[in-house]
């Protein structure tokens, strides 16, 4: 639940962000509109507004808010701005699951998934302020697995939109690395908030 590398004081920072919103956060996943480009007005608040990068960021997964669904586990990935700045995130972020929350983590299964049903929206982030992907996780996928490919992940790798580096958080969930079993993951894009019941951008 609190992004990895980045030091003790952004850590703590993080952890005080999550116990404030933690009892908070209830959700469900559901669909709405195709994704679409940004219009112009998008287009000028982007210019005005930095985009949020991984140093920006810290990014967590409250897995004590995971749902079940027909198969599926829906959870929230959550970017707080721990910078003193605001910034701004567009768009889907990159998500694959890996065997430590570091660059020398193995990744485990494909790639989260674009699930392009939600609208993207620019998403502006204050200091200390909230966004949040939902995602979906396949628990027949990898209850399925052979065991000789199942693997338990320890984090999340997750690009910020338009970044090539990444944060981590925390996230121990089966992971399946079987030939025709690996894609047991989508993403939506970043919403405003924090993910609660009923609230999906």
């Amino acid at each position: 639940m609190i992004k990895l590398p980045g030091g003790a004081r952004r850590i703590a920072v993080l952890t005080t962000a999550i116990a404030a919103v933690a009892t908070a956060l209830t959700w469900t996943l559901t669909a709405t509109s195709s994704a679409a480009s940004p219009g112009p007005a998008t287009a000028k608040a982007a210019a005005s507004v930095p985009r949020c990068y991984a140093s920006d960021l810290g990014v967590w997964v409250p897995t004590n808010q995971t749902q079940g669904a027909a198969g599926t586990l829906l959870m929230p990935i959550e970017f707080t701005n721990l910078s003193q700045h605001t910034c701004a995130l567009y768009g889907f972020p990159g998500v694959s699951a890996v065997s430590e929350p570091s660059s020398s983590g193995q990744q485990l299964g494909s790639p989260a998934v674009w699930e392009p049903s939600v609208k993207a929206t620019l998403v502006t982030l204050a200091p200390g302020a909230t966004g949040y992907a939902s995602l979906a996780y396949s628990d027949v996928i990898t209850g399925n697995c052979p065991s000789a490919f199942k693997r338990t992940a320890a984090a999340l790798r997750v690009y910020p939109p338009g970044e090539t580096v990444p944060d981590y958080a925390y996230w121990s969930f089966p992971t399946c690395t079987a030939p025709g079993q690996t894609s047991f993951m989508r993403v939506r894009v970043i919403a405003p908030g924090i993910g609660v019941l009923g609230d999906f951008g």
